[in-house]
């Protein structure tokens, strides 16, 4: 994934920061119970998200005291693993091998070789967990491979590779029997899914286009998409829009202000980082704390 879905930290009250960050630690825990050490390094904040919609929703948070590599010598506030985040954990570590499948197959040599190693790597958990969860390595394959097509023709258009990527973020929430509840969360994770392909693609637009590898943004607006950026952030906050309206239809119980935090405040604040072009600059740990508010 890409590390885009932050919250904005000074805007969330301090036990909703402690149960982020418990939600975080969580998933890395998870991971290592489930796959061992290696998987915890490809730990990210956008399956953080994810965990958190589909955490219990009843209640507050449970949590324990954990020690880890990073925290040896106190015990950090951690989420008990539940049903969230095996799934995250899950899709997190399928994800992440078939990225670096891509990478090794169409980046620079060196990135090609250091693909394939960590890929190797990965494979046995990659297994475990594509046993686990069929159905999402499925629509991983399926719609990578069709991303890929698009980038070896070349496609000039923004919809069709975005509209591949969310397809299949789509299907990281696993179906619970409630068509409201089920449309929803797909709704909220396709157009999640739309905006950060959008956006990583303007982040790294000059970059690709040096290099010459695929970026839609070049090819849908060959006189320099610097001339469109209203455009663009127009299409990026239609998707957030719509993300916004299938959360407000969603019951998520304690975790319904943080993921609200991050829809409202800590998105666009990425955003802002990445138009202004200080996102890779600034340390991303802080990155989701840029000034910016969203109406509510």
């Amino acid at each position: 994934m890409f590390g885009y879905v932050r919250p904005a930290r000074h805007e969330l009250k301090v036990r909703e920061w402690e149960e982020y960050n418990a939600a975080y630690c969580g998933l890395c825990h998870t991971l290592g119970r489930r796959y061992g050490f290696f998987p915890r390094l490809f730990l990210n904040y956008d399956f953080a998200f994810l965990a958190m919609l589909l955490a219990p929703r009843e209640g507050r948070p449970v949590t324990e005291g954990r020690r880890c590599i990073a925290c040896p010598h106190k015990k950090k506030c951690v989420l008990v693993q539940n049903h969230g985040l095996e799934v995250a954990a899950d899709e997190s570590v399928i994800l992440t091998y078939h990225q670096l499948r891509d990478k090794a197959e169409d980046g620079k040599r060196w990135e090609r070789l250091g693909a394939k190693l960590l890929a190797a790597l990965l494979k046995p958990a990659y297994r475990k967990a594509a046993a686990w969860r069929p159905d999402f390595d499925r629509v991983v394959v399926e719609n990578l491979d069709r991303l890929h097509a698009l980038e070896k023709g070349a496609c000039p258009t923004l919809d069709e590779p975005a509209d591949t990527f969310a397809t299949l973020l789509r299907a990281a929430a696993p179906l619970e029997g409630d068509p409201m509840r089920d449309r929803a969360m797909e709704q909220l994770l396709y157009h999640v899914g739309r905006w950060i392909y959008l956006l990583d693609a303007w982040d790294d637009w000059k970059e690709d286009r040096e290099t010459g590898d695929y970026n839609p943004l070049p090819l849908r607006f060959p006189d320099g998409p610097e001339h469109h950026e209203a455009e663009v952030k127009a299409t990026l906050d239609r998707s957030l829009d719509l993300a916004v309206s299938a959360y407000h239809l969603l019951e998520l119980g304690c975790w319904s202000p943080i993921v609200g935090n991050i829809l409202y405040m800590g998105l666009p604040a990425v955003e802002e980082a990445v138009f202004h072009g200080i996102w890779k600059k600034k340390n991303k740990n802080t990155a989701g704390e840029v000034t910016y508010e969203r109406s509510l």
